[in-house]
């Protein structure tokens, strides 16, 4: 993903204008529209406000995963997570637990029906 990607999901999640963010990083709406389109690309200051503002890492900006062994969608998960209030954030994690759970059984009723079958 470029910046530009990245800043367009951005606006489009947080249902921003190109306008209004300018404004909010005192950034020239002409300079902004080059981010979005992009023509071109914030220097390492306003990245560091960019990514301030929507509570990103400049990694996630720059499109460059933190470790090695990041698993891909790991850092698109933790941005969401990160834009959620508390609450949503306490549901999400339900969710993913529910998840967890949910595929245990499926892996532990799979071996049992492999079992059964093996032994036929």
């Amino acid at each position: 993903m470029t910046i530009s990607e990245a800043l367009r999901t951005l606006l489009e999640e947080h249902d921003l204008t190109q306008k209004q963010l300018a404004l909010d990083l005192n950034v020239a709406p002409s300079t902004l529209g080059g981010y979005v389109q992009g023509t071109s690309e914030p220097d390492v200051a306003t990245l560091k406000r960019i990514a301030s503002y929507f509570q990103v890492s400049m990694d996630y900006l720059l499109d460059f995963p933190k470790t090695s062994d990041a698993v891909p969608g790991e850092n698109e998960l933790l941005r969401i997570f990160r834009s959620l209030s508390e609450k949503e954030r306490e549901l999400f994690l339900e969710q993913g637990k529910l998840l967890l759970r949910f595929n245990q059984k499926e892996k532990s009723y799979s071996s049992i029906s492999q079992s059964t079958h093996n032994v036929g």
